[in-house]
């Protein structure tokens, strides 16, 4: 019988053994030290490994299953931190320490350089990484500043804009063509920033969503669009949270603030909620701002169909002290009220917007615990009666052709998938008498590549002779554009080129600059009876890249009153 006692002692031996084998393999809620990395156990399924040397993330697992993560790109902040402190003296990582809060329910992570603090916060049994990151004062070294999830394939991009897989290089090395003509690009398809929640991408029995949380610390205002998905060429699909770019980009970074926090959500697969981040309050991060204020008040008149936003933007220069942030609210069309609150202390310009123009500005100071009561009346002046008025005031070409299209396409997309768009700009509108032309019949963008010339045709009766203003807005322009306009064959006075952006605009998703208006002034004597023609050409000192990267504006508006 000894023998037998023995061997069954063995057997469970052996079979506690491997129970605990198992439960190390799949860990428990806490930190583990591998010697290269932290592995990070939320004790509800996520698993994932944070590089002891320069704070990315080389691994994510979910519920046991495979690796989710891209096996050599990994996931982390720009394209990786530098760790060289001889090379990078303002960039390389410092340290990557972590530390328990709130009982040991909760772990954050820091990765410090001299620059900045990169944070991943863990909550006992939630799926999430909650993360932030804190600039320091000074000018940033960082040319951009960008969260980007690296996945492995298998997963599905959303939008389907920008999955460039299968795709031919038609622009730079991020503009696709595909065989059937449709352009894709991690540029297209992305959300204004007033829209950003949350936005994912899924696979069998598994989703990565980003919830992009409080915009305060970005730059560009409500409308500004920048990159949030990618499913790249080798089936890997990519999720970001952009914090700040130059992409087309209306603002300086800010400097001595708190981005995020934001989150890294996963499920297994159902779209999530946003998840609280409010508890990150307490975690002692870097520029947290706990006591803030608010603004309110009434917008002032609002025409018919148009939607209103209050915005508010930190005035340049700033006072010593002062770091704040970007805010915006929407108007009630009724009422005319908006409210704006958890407002970081400091001194603002605030605007209205009728859809996406400014119409009125002010400089407002928002005090900590505070509510202040701003009144707004907007001052941009629209004439009553025009001659003629070929589109809306509303700060954006969406109405023209193609107009709609720019968030969504190349310029030069005549694809399957886009049948009322073309890759055929019209150049000619005849309208006669009609005070409010077809807008969907003229050009949302001239380009000198591609419709240099751009013919109006009108009719005026004897009454109508007289001095007038042609009077042309433009959300933004390239290579500093602008229209040379003639009237019957006279030319008039040239516009010198608008402060825009110093990027690509119209070829990358985005029609919005620095909204303008050029006033030209046309003499009576220029004028008939009968019909009139009206040319218009850009005008730029800077050369042509190419049909579309050439001296270009997007319409606004046009009128003649």
């Amino acid at each position: 019988m000894k023998p037998m006692y023995l061997s069954g002692r063995t057997a469970a031996v052996t079979a506690i053994l491997s129970l605990l084998t198992t439960v190390h393999s799949f860990a428990a809620w806490g930190v583990t030290d591998t010697g290269t990395r932290y592995r990070v156990d939320s004790g509800a399924g996520l698993v994932f490994e944070v590089g002891k040397t320069d704070g990315s993330i080389f691994s994510i697992k979910l519920n046991g299953g495979s690796e989710l993560n891209q096996a050599t790109k990994y996931s982390q902040l720009n394209s990786g931190l530098p760790t060289n402190p001889t090379t990078s003296p303002n960039t390389y990582v410092q340290s990557v320490n972590w530390s328990y809060y709130s009982a040991n329910t909760i772990i954050r992570v820091a990765v410090s350089t001299p620059t900045l603090t990169h944070y991943y916060v863990v909550r006992q049994n939630q799926n999430i990484i909650y993360m932030a990151t804190a600039y320091k004062d000074g000018a940033s070294p960082y040319g951009e500043l960008r969260w980007i999830t690296r996945l492995a394939p298998g997963f599905t991009a959303v939008p389907e804009l920008s999955d460039i897989r299968g795709g031919t290089t038609i622009e730079s090395s991020d503009v696709y063509e595909l065989a059937n003509g449709d352009s894709r690009s991690k540029y297209y398809g992305n959300q204004q920033a007033r829209s950003l929640g949350i936005r994912g991408v899924t696979r069998s029995g598994c989703g990565v969503f980003m919830a992009y949380g409080n915009r305060e610390s970005s730059s560009g205002g409500p409308f500004f669009r920048d990159i949030q998905n990618q499913t790249t060429q080798d089936n890997g699909t990519e999720v970001y949270n952009y914090m700040y770019s130059g992409h087309n980009q209306t603002d300086a970074a800010k400097t001595g603030v708190l981005h995020g926090p934001y989150a890294l959500v996963f499920t297994t697969g159902a779209t999530p909620t946003a998840p609280d981040m409010s508890f990150m309050s307490g975690l002692g991060l870097d520029n947290w701002v706990s006591s803030r204020g608010s603004v309110y008040g009434d917008a002032g008149s609002i025409p018919a169909g148009i939607t209103a936003t209050v915005g508010f933007e930190p005035v340049s220069p700033l006072p010593a002290g002062q770091s704040p942030g970007q805010y915006w609210a929407s108007v009630n069309p009724t009422t005319r009220d908006y409210s704006c609150g958890a407002m970081k202390p400091g001194t603002y310009i605030q605007t209205v917007y009728h859809g996406e123009l400014e119409v009125a500005t002010e400089t407002v100071v928002v005090t900590a615990g505070a509510s202040k009561n701003n009144n707004m009346t907007p001052t941009f002046f629209i004439p009553a009666n025009p001659i003629w008025r070929l589109g809306i005031w509303d700060g954006t070409p969406n109405e023209f052709f193609n107009g709609a299209a720019i968030p969504n396409r190349h310029p030069s997309d005549d694809g399957d998938s886009n049948p009322a768009t073309s890759a055929t700009w019209p150049a000619y509108l005849s309208f006669g008498t009609n005070p409010n032309p077809p807008a969907a019949s003229f050009p949302a963008i001239q380009f000198r590549g591609t419709n240099p010339t751009i013919t109006l045709k009108f009719t005026l009766d004897q009454s109508q002779i007289a001095n007038r203003t042609l009077r042309i807005g433009i959300t933004g322009a390239y290579g500093s554009g602008r229209p040379s306009v003639q009237i019957n064959g006279q030319p008039t006075t040239s516009q010198s080129a608008t402060s825009q952006p110093s990027s690509r605009s119209f070829t990358i998703g985005t029609y919005r600059g620095n909204n303008r208006q050029l006033s030209y002034s046309i003499s009576a004597a220029d004028l008939v009876v009968g019909t009139n023609t009206i040319t218009m050409t850009p005008i730029s000192g800077t050369a042509d890249l190419g049909a579309f990267l050439s001296p270009s504006y997007a319409f606004d508006c046009l009128e003649l009153y």
